[in-house]
């Protein structure tokens, strides 16, 4: 039986993997399949794989499973070699520059949830949101697990990681971004404001919200009207709303 050792640059999934076979399939080392499974999402991912001259190896499914820090896989193991790490300095200037339109980037504040990482990602795809930001500590890093969740949004939403988000937030608003907080407490919500200017939206944590200096940084602190008996809405699903809010005034 092959000796599969857990890495933390594995990617795993149907979804996840098939994107990152169409999208940069150089950063896999080496592709397992579980050698039970033969349906056709099976042999599309093993088609671009030799298409692409990557290592195929055929395992049963429990280590696998193991690999895939026990969730689940479905049968598939992308290992990559190391990530690149994004760096501000160079990549968020460069990303800004490319872009044609009003910018509408998404920026996580302290979401530690890989789970809700990985949904955040998947909404902002979807959107079409220019990027994700996240700080590099107190924060959830984009994991196997993240990239699972995220349906092979990963592959196609970069995600900045930061080393201080209050400087990056800082920056932003210097090249004519406006960065609007999300606080449940907020007088005004997200349906009074104007969104079709250059957009950032913050996020924070369930439990805890925005953080303080978070919030000194943001233009505005905004709510998503609630109606109902539930207070708060998961991280994941008040992205997707404000993007989505941002992109019904911009069509």
């Amino acid at each position: 039986m092959t000796n599969i050792k857990k890495d933390e640059n594995s990617v795993y999934g149907i979804h996840a993997v098939q994107a990152l076979l169409l999208q940069n399939p150089e950063k896999i080392r080496v592709l397992y399949l579980d050698i039970n499974r033969q349906d056709k999402r099976f042999r599309e991912i093993s088609h671009l794989a030799q298409q692409h001259h990557i290592p195929i190896e055929k395992i049963e499914k429990n280590p696998i499973k193991h690999l895939g820090e026990n969730q689940n896989t479905q049968g598939v193991i992308a290992v990559c070699g190391k990530s690149r790490n994004i760096d501000l300095d160079i990549d968020l200037p460069e990303l800004l520059l490319s872009l044609t339109k009003p910018p509408l980037l998404l920026i996580l504040d302290g979401v530690q949830d890989p789970h809700n990482l990985g949904a955040c990602l998947r909404s902002a795809n979807v959107a079409g949101a220019n990027a994700v930001i996240i700080p590099k500590d107190r924060a959830a890093p984009l994991t196997a697990t993240a990239r699972k969740v995220a349906s092979g949004a990963a592959e196609f939403t970069p995600v900045i990681t930061v080393t201080n988000l209050a400087q990056t937030l800082r920056y932003l608003k210097d090249q004519g971004i406006w960065i609007y907080g999300l606080a449940g407490e907020a007088e005004k919500n997200i349906y009074t404001e104007n969104f079709k200017h250059p957009t950032a939206f913050v996020l924070g944590a369930e439990e805890e919200g925005l953080r303080r200096l978070t919030r000194e940084h943001c233009d505005a602190l905004l709510s998503i009207p609630m109606n109902g008996q539930i207070e708060s809405l998961n991280v994941s699903v008040a992205a997707g709303i404000c993007l989505f809010e941002a992109v019904r005034q911009r069509i």
